[in-house]
Parts: structure tokens; sequence; C-alpha cells
């Protein structure tokens, strides 16, 4: 598992799991919830573009603080940022992604389909967070502990 860190950026493991996602559908269709379109779409949209709005808070408050936003080199990062949306979630970023890949989920209305959004959650933690985390802590210190103690990792 340890050879894995850092190696999968988040975007293509969101990709990866939306595909498979789809493909899970396409295999077992009689499976498909029978929701109307309206009200798939309706779920989904909500989903996403409240995925894509915690994630770009993150981005913004990274470049106004002009540290990386690369998550496989996060010992490039520059400071701490702390503040903003990051002053309610350790990972805002990857949090936009869960919400946008479970309104992915709720387009294609397949029960199976969630079990891609717990999947992704299980990799971020295990490839992703934990290394990050471990990375930052030995680069900042107590000021990191200090935050990672202050503030949640999810929200």
């Amino acid at each position: 598992m340890r050879a894995l860190e850092l190696k999968i950026p988040p975007l293509l493991l969101v990709a990866i799991l939306a595909a498979a996602m789809y493909a899970i559908t396409r295999l077992t269709p009689q499976w498909v919830l029978p929701l109307s379109l309206p009200m798939k779409a309706s779920l989904a949209a909500v989903w996403v573009a409240t995925g894509v709005v915690i994630a770009m808070l993150g981005v913004r408050a990274f470049r106004r603080h002009r540290t990386s936003v690369n998550p496989v080199q996060p010992d490039t990062a520059s400071q701490i940022v702390s503040t903003g949306i990051f002053a309610h979630s350790r990972n805002p970023m990857y949090l936009g992604m869960v919400f946008c890949l479970t309104g992915w989920a709720l387009w294609l209305a397949h029960p199976l389909a969630l079990s891609g959004v717990v999947l992704f959650i299980a990799c971020l933690h295990w490839l992703q967070i934990k290394p990050e985390e471990r990375i930052l802590l030995h680069k900042f210190g107590e000021p990191y502990a200090q935050y990672l103690r202050r503030v949640r990792r999810w929200c």
C-alpha cells in the first residue's frame, strides 16, 4: 500500500472511479433506481455544484497564500493555510471531489454507484491524506500539529 502513496493524483482517481461507477450501471441496468430525469438532474446538480464551490475555495486559498496545490508533492508546500475554508476543513479540495462523485452517483441512480464514493474516500484517506499529513507534520512541526488538533479532516 505504501508504494502507492502520493502516486495517483486525486483527480485521476475521481475519473477512474467515475468510469467504474458508470460501468457498474451498464453491467447491471436492472438495478438502476426509477428516478425521474428532473429528480436525478436536480440532486446531481446540487451535489456537483456544491463540490465545485468547496474545491475552488480551497484552490483559491492556496493560490492566495502562494503555496503549492500539487497533491502528489506535499513537501513543496511553502506554508500552512488555515484561514478561509481551511479553518473548517483540512481537505476542502478532496471534500469537493467527494461531493462531485456523490453527485455523479446520484445521476447514475444506481445503488452500487455509491460504492465508488466509499472507495474514493478510503483510497484518499490511506494513499493521499495520511501521507500528506505525515510529510507536513515533519515539515512544519508544532504549528501544523496544532492545526491538526484544531481543524477536522473533512468538515
